[in-house]
């Protein structure tokens, strides 16, 4: 196999690679069921299943409904984006969404209070919602890494969430202007590895906000291999949260314009 092939299929595998870690997103403020079935319908691809979809929690019936027994779960937001420091309506909030029956709740971490040293109230938002969580719903915490100005405080912000319970750690909400980038990425997945063996805890990555291509997806990939080895990135440890990557990584597959004409909506 010549150079040129060879990079086509290493793409390709990284793509399908990518897909099944996805958690397809929509948090628009003009979804509705209509537009959330559409997103369930392109979780379903035909170069594999996403990990999830991510729908604002009014919807969260509709989309385990139109998943059915696909095996993709269904994640929903709180405290989303703004990052409040009500402990108890958060609380509250997560328990709803987990009646609801979400499989998978993405908290926003109180990041402009633990930015100003409030770790407290940080804490306090982060322990509520894994409590309302319970066993068995995958807690997400977002850090928004775009807000904050220094590494340190990042990796500080993401050995926090893990110790206090979370699942994953994740980038961002998509609704700031800075979104996943490579040093944020580093940074969390450190804290990540260095939480393993330091406290033997176990946390996984989610990249959000700005991952476009498959070429963005292979460098976070490859940064996490770089960390924690090659072969501990899986649907259980990594994810990308985005709406229209999947389209790129679609045609990183080669699937003919056919087979990607129903992702190209506007998610």
């Amino acid at each position: 196999m010549d150079a040129a092939k060879a990079a086509t299929k290493s793409d390709a595998d990284t793509a399908r690679l990518a897909i099944s870690f996805l958690d397809l997103t929509s948090l628009n403020d003009d979804d509705t069921v209509e537009t959330i079935e559409a997103l369930c319908e392109r979780a379903q691809s035909p170069a594999g299943n996403t990990a999830a979809v991510c729908v604002y929690a009014p919807f969260i019936e509709t989309a385990w409904r139109a998943l059915g027994q696909s095996g993709i779960k269904t994640a929903t937001v709180v405290n989303f984006p703004a990052g409040g420091t009500n402990a108890q309506r958060v609380g509250d909030e997560t328990a709803d969404a987990v009646a609801k029956g979400t499989d998978e709740v993405d908290l926003v971490l109180p990041y402009k209070a633990f930015l100003d040293g409030d770790i407290q109230a940080a804490t306090d938002v982060i322990e509520a919602t894994r409590t309302a969580c319970g066993p068995l719903t995958t807690l997400k915490v977002i850090l928004e890494s775009g807000a904050f100005d220094d590494l340190s405080k990042v990796y500080d912000a993401a050995r926090l969430a893990i110790k206090h319970g979370a699942n994953f750690i994740k980038t961002s909400t998509g609704k700031v202007p800075v979104g996943a980038t490579p040093e944020a990425a580093a940074t969390m997945i450190t804290a990540i590895r260095d939480a393993r063996e330091e406290d033997g805890l176990a946390c996984g990555f989610k990249a959000s906000g700005g991952v476009k291509t498959t070429a963005d997806a292979a460098l976070f990939l490859a940064i996490a291999d770089e960390i924690m080895g090659e072969g501990w990135a899986a649907p259980d440890t990594f994810r990308f949260g985005a709406s229209g990557v999947l389209t790129d990584l679609l045609k990183t597959c080669g699937m003919a314009q056919s087979d990607t004409a129903n992702t190209t909506g506007t998610y």
